[in-house]
């Protein structure tokens, strides 16, 4: 992979390639809506403000590009993917596929998964105290993705994180501004948390399963 610096920049020790951090600061923009659908960036723009040769820019850019955030447009730049009605829907589908089949799974473990999932409820709490939009998003997506995982299949794994990367470009206008979405969200996660500790399979199947449908009714809400 190449690292190479813009003239006068110095590479500290231990920090990430710098394809990494252009495909990083990038992607988070993306999500977050920094960088809003429909937004042309261009290669320098990024060089400039990381520090970096266009050379990591463009890799970093064409990993985005693999994963459906932008479109590269040549000798022009990348443009943000708008998020689209028929995205939505393909996205709210397969993750209940996903989410569904990956909890059946889990059910296996559900012991270990219990311990496992409390540390990032505890994080939607402080995320729900403190009214912090992203860090209640990033905890919600943890606390899915350790029930895929759970699963034990890691190409499954590699797909939830795919939709989810998607799903919270979309969630960011859902949760922004709406903490009883929030807080309901969280009474979700608490009462998938219970019926493990309950031992009640048939109670956590159709949590999960109506947790996701949910989530997908409230973004279609949002966007119509």
């Amino acid at each position: 992979m190449d690292t190479a610096r813009t003239p006068g920049t110095t590479k500290v020790p231990g920090t990430p390639p710098a394809a990494d951090r252009v495909y990083a600061h990038v992607k988070q923009a993306v999500l977050d809506r920094t960088l809003p659908g429909g937004h042309l960036l261009t290669e320098g723009e990024v060089a400039d403000e990381l520090g970096v040769s266009r050379t990591p820019v463009r890799e970093g850019l064409l990993r985005l590009q693999a994963e459906g955030l932008v479109r590269l447009i040549p000798k022009r730049g990348a443009l943000v993917v708008p998020v689209s009605p028929q995205e939505v829907e393909d996205v709210l589908e397969a993750r209940e596929l996903v989410e569904v089949h990956a909890a059946r799974r889990a059910w296996a473990v559900r012991s270990e998964l219990v311990h496992r999932l409390t540390p990032h409820l505890l994080a939607m709490r402080r995320a729900v105290t403190s009214g912090t939009t992203w860090d209640f998003m990033s905890a919600d997506r943890a606390f899915h993705a350790e029930v895929v995982r759970a699963a034990g299949n890691e190409v499954l794994a590699g797909v939830y994180d795919s939709l989810r990367d998607r799903q919270m470009r979309m969630g960011v206008l859902n949760l922004g501004g709406a903490p009883e979405r929030t807080a309901r969200a969280l009474a979700d996660h608490e009462a998938q948390r219970e019926a493990l500790l309950a031992g009640d399979e048939q109670a956590w199947t159709d949590l999960v399963r109506e947790h996701v449908r949910q989530a997908g009714d409230r973004l279609r809400a949002v966007r119509a």
